[in-house]
């Protein structure tokens, strides 16, 4: 893997570079950091067949072209899934917490980051082509949590079940589009999110992971970052980057975006449920289960909204407290 990695980077003038794998996400591509005295980069590793870089390059290139701070593409073997990009650093999001940094002010950072996205007409927004975040692709992703994880848990879904499961679910998501659509990167939060050195204002924040964007209601990326499956976020941060955002768009209908958070948060607490699971049954990643406890609180909190309480009967119904946990690793 290396050795195609220094192929290419020598072939855009890093011949003489040193070359550092980096630490594995959850995906298949693999990062690779290069050093040639002062100078850096990194080359992302995308193996054909397993992932498809196309997204992640034009997406890349689209952000910038707004002036946020995604790594800046440098050059790219789209065929062979190869791309030589900018090095943003280290200072992950999920990295300055754990080393004691302020928690309100890189949420509220991250915040600005969606309030300045989110007063763009979608038409410059929005990447002409950009598949929309519809029905069937919320309700395939919500599907994760019967297809994989009730099966991990030794209860499997019947098919009637898992049909009444979707129908209350496509009512439920009725409330989400009173709002315009605008770009969704789906998997904001602080794993993806960095502080670039010598930056100011939104700029300073770094995007590292939205191949998957997709047009959509503005509250997911919102939701997804304050109601984060892998870290506690306290309430009160969590109350002042809705007021934050809140403040920034008066003419918004508040009950509806509280809605639209619950129901939103809850369809991406089930969805990510079954991927964790899926990591684990499929990939052999057993690192993922630590965090479905966590995620579970999530998903009972948002069901606690009116807009939920049919959704919420199903799980009553269909999920009892004991099978609440993570499946056994």
């Amino acid at each position: 893997m290396i050795s195609r990695v220094e192929d290419f980077a020598a072939a855009h003038g890093w011949k003489d570079a040193a070359v550092e794998p980096l630490k594995a996400d959850a995906s298949f591509r693999r990062y690779f950091r290069l050093r040639n005295g002062t100078s850096g980069a990194l080359v992302m590793d995308a193996p054909p067949g397993k992932e498809d870089v196309r997204p992640w390059v034009r997406m890349a290139r689209h952000l910038c072209a707004l002036g946020y701070s995604a790594p800046r593409v440098m050059a790219a073997d789209e065929s062979a899934g190869l791309v030589l990009l900018e090095d943003l650093g280290d200072d992950t999001f999920t990295r300055l917490l754990a080393a004691g940094a302020d928690e309100a002010s890189l949420y509220n950072l991250a915040v600005d980051v969606l309030i300045d996205l989110h007063r763009r007409p979608a038409s410059q927004a929005v990447p002409s082509g950009l598949p929309p975040y519809d029905d069937r692709r919320f309700l395939d992703e919500a599907a994760l949590l019967t297809d994989w994880f009730l099966p991990a848990v030794g209860a499997p879904c019947a098919a009637n079940a898992r049909e009444q499961y979707l129908s209350l679910w496509q009512e439920a998501l009725a409330v989400v589009r009173s709002a315009p659509d605008t770009l969704v990167l789906r998997d904001y939060h602080v794993d993806n999110l960095m502080r670039v050195a010598g930056r100011s204002g939104i700029a300073q924040c770094g995007l590292l992971d939205f191949q998957d964007a997709v047009r959509g209601p503005p509250a997911y990326d919102f939701v997804s970052l304050v109601e984060d499956a892998r870290r506690d976020v306290s309430a009160a941060v969590r109350e002042e980057a809705r007021r934050r955002y809140l403040a920034a768009f008066p003419a918004l209908d508040v009950a509806a975006f509280d809605a639209a958070c619950a129901v939103l948060g809850a369809q991406r607490h089930a969805k990510v449920i079954g991927i964790f699971t899926r990591l684990h049954r499929r990939d052999g990643k057993a690192q993922y289960l630590v965090h479905i406890p966590r995620i579970w609180r999530l998903l009972e909190r948002a069901l606690g909204h009116e807009k939920l309480r049919e959704v919420r009967g199903w799980f009553d119904a269909n999920v009892p407290a004991k099978l609440r946990t993570a499946p056994p690793a």
